[in-house]
Formats: C-alpha cells, structure tokens, sequence
C-alpha cells in the first residue's frame, strides 16, 4: 500500500484498502476557519450538542482578519461562542494568522495523521507526511459531532522531482511548471505523491509551498515522505505521539511523470488560469506588462523565508512611484521572527505595506484588493478573474523573488539580475 492508504486503513480499522473503496476513517484534527460558520448551524440542525473532542478541533479566523465588514464581525462573535460552549483547547483568533501555518506551529499537524479542514488548500499538509484535505460545512459538522468522516480511497499519482534547482528558482516556480504540464484539471480527485531527489531535500517552507498548490490540479490530497527537516520540526512542536507511514517499493502508482528541477528557469502564471504557465523569460520577451501591485502573503507565499527573500532584493531600494507591495506574513510567529531580523524594517523603508497576518487580499475580502484594469503580481495561489478584487483585474503568480524584482521594477521582471 501507498503511505496515503495506510494512514487511511489504519484510521478506519482495516488492514487493507483498496483505491476506488469507500470507508469511514476517524479524523484526527479538525479546523474550521472563517469563511464557515454554517458548520456551526449545521452541527446543531444534525442534533449535535458537543463536539466529540475539545483537544482535536479549532476554529482560525484568518480569511477576514481582522474583520472588514459588520457581517464577518458578527460571524467571529458566533464561532467564538461555539468555541467558549466547547472548551476548545485550541482557538486561532484574528491575531494569529493562517490556518495551515498557525496549525503546524502549534503542533496539531504530524506525520500520519488525518487533518480535515474547511478550505481546499489543506493539502498543505502533505509536506509534514499527513494526510490532509478539505470539506464543506455538514461533512465538517458530521465530523465536530462523530470525530468520524467517509473517505474514498484515491488513485495516486507520482510526480517525482529530479536534480537541483538553479540560482533564481524556487519551490514556487516548481509548482507553477508541474500545474503547466498537469494541468487544472489533472489529478481531481487524486492523491499526488511528490517524490525525487529535489524533495527529498526540500525544506520545510519549500514543501509547503509545492503541496499547498496540488489541489490547483483538483487532487484530494498531497503528499510527501517526511525528511529529517520535517521531523525535526514536528519532533519540536508536536503535542501527540505519532508514527511515520512508508510506500511499500513495491506499490504501482496509477500515473508517474518526472521533470529534471535543474533545467528550469524562473516560471511565471499568466491571467486567468493557474495552469496558464510560462517561463518568465517568455513572457518578459513577448509583452511588457506594466503592474500595479505586488503581494507576498497567504498560505502559499507568507513564511518566513518567503519575506526574507523579498526583504534582501529591496534593501536599500524603493518602489517606484505609484506602485504599491503589500506583504502579509502568514502567522504572527513569522511576523514576530521577519521584525527580530529586520526584514519588516526593511520591506517598509522600500515602500512596502505590511498587513495583518492571514488571508488578506488573496480571496478578495481586503488588505490588498486590486480595482479594475489593475495588474498585480502575486506569490498567492491564484490567478481566476475576480479572486483579489474586480473581475477586471489581472493577477500574475510567480515566486517571492519575483514579485520583489517586479515591483521594484514597476513592471515583470527576472529576479536573478537582483540576487
């Protein structure tokens, strides 16, 4: 069996499963942010009266953080009633940042375990060897009221990553590349197993960045085999025992494809698609695309290492003039670490502006939104008419690096000839 069909054999009492096999699996944590407080109506509508474990559920308020508008405010006032009724051991307010970058933090994500929360990007946790994917809001109530959830067994495909990237490309340029050959709609309801010698030695914000955009290509679920930088930062966090899950060499994936990382140049997400990919160089050759705004946040592009990258292309330098760069860290941790190591200081002397750690601009709620006609520049994960703001709008992905290099620029821009 795959590690992906052991974590779900062994969390629903089997021995064995089967690709294609429906079975019910206990949940190990689950999250629900914001956007869902129907989950709570639900919970209730089904009978509910307690949640089944006030240690293996929480609530993060990241996507209206803090709340722009009296509809999103009366929402928190709710969730955290539920959460207080409940004694939920952990509660994320408005001051900690994004779901999948405040839960590994704060040691509820490890390997083996099953993480089901209400945002599509769970698969987020597949770089720590867990199995994690998102719901909607009566799956999620079953799960508040059972601890329980069906899951369908899923084809699993290998993309295996090979060689070492060259100065210049990043984790982020991988992913776009793998989402352009892919496609949007290539692995839907698949599981996908990155594998190869380039993760093997992935750090873990590199690992985040690949698994967090699977679910771009539709798949259930991503996964990675743990490395050494990853136990080492659950085995510091971690508030559960765990046990890491192994691919027997024997299991025969349902489809393998395999790129060589070291012939990749910086790549570049054009409107209005995520699998609308091309390198930059082909791009920058082809137009001059004149921008807007550069953003560097959410739980893509937000981390600690995303920001000091961004940091060390405009110490000493400014943004243009009626050009903007918004930066978002994805948690407070991240935010509190970027001020101690002078990255914040360095981003706002450049012209930066710094919001609130979480969501941001990157549903098109606020901190960042873009008007019509405007370009923005993005290390968020996607790109669809209307996602930041006006449908009118143009929205760019690209790596950290590239989005400091353009916005300095005032225009798309190959961050190399800054490193």
């Amino acid at each position: 069996m795959h590690a992906i069909e052991k974590i779900l054999a062994k969390n629903s009492g089997r021995k064995k499963v089967s690709t294609g096999e429906i079975v019910t699996a206990k949940v190990d944590f689950a999250e629900i942010n914001d956007l869902y407080l129907q989950t709570v109506y639900s919970f209730y509508e089904m009978g509910g009266e307690t949640v089944w474990d006030n240690t293996r559920a929480a609530f993060v308020f990241d996507h209206y953080a803090p709340a722009p508008d009296i509809k999103s405010a009366s929402n928190h006032e709710e969730m955290r009633g539920f959460a207080k009724k409940n004694n939920l051991k952990y509660h994320f307010d408005t001051n900690c940042g994004v779901c999948h970058q405040v839960m590994p933090e704060a040691g509820v994500i490890y390997p083996g375990m099953i993480v089901v929360a209400t945002d599509s990007h769970t698969t987020t946790h597949g770089a720590f060897g867990a199995m994690g994917t998102g719901c909607g809001a009566t799956d999620m109530a079953t799960i508040l009221m059972t601890g329980e959830l069906w899951f369908r067994i899923p084809e699993i495909i290998e993309v295996r990553l090979e060689g070492e990237t060259k100065k210049g490309v990043y984790p982020k340029d991988v992913i776009l590349h793998v989402l352009g050959k892919i496609k949007a709609d290539g692995a839907v309801y698949k599981a996908i197993d990155f594998t190869g010698s380039y993760v093997e030695q992935l750090n873990v914000a590199g690992r985040m960045v690949i698994c967090n955009m699977a679910v771009e290509m539709g798949a259930k679920t991503a996964y990675m085999q743990p490395n050494q930088d990853v136990l080492d930062y659950v085995s510091k966090r971690a508030a559960r025992s765990y046990e890491v899950q192994y691919t027997d060499p024997d299991f025969q994936y349902q489809e393998s494809y395999c790129w060589d990382v070291s012939e990749l140049e910086p790549q570049l997400a054009c409107p209005h698609s995520v699998d609308n990919v091309a390198p930059l160089s082909k791009v920058i050759l082809e137009q001059d695309v004149i921008l807007n705004q550069g953003y560097v946040g959410s739980c893509t592009g937000g981390r600690e290492e995303d920001i000091a990258e961004t940091a060390g292309i405009l110490r000493g330098k400014h943004i243009p003039p009626y050009c903007r760069l918004v930066v978002v860290p994805a948690s407070a941790e991240v935010m509190l670490s970027c001020m101690e190591k002078g990255y914040i200081q360095d981003l706002m002397k450049a012209g930066a502006t710094i919001a609130t750690p979480g969501c941001g601009a990157c549903l098109g709620a606020h901190e960042g939104i873009i008007a019509q006609g405007e370009r923005c520049i993005s290390s968020t994960n996607r790109n669809f008419p209307g996602r930041m703001g006006s449908n009118k709008a143009e929205i760019y992905l690209a790596s950290p690096a590239t989005v400091a290099a353009s916005i300095l620029n005032g225009r798309i821009t190959d961050p190399r000839q800054y490193l």
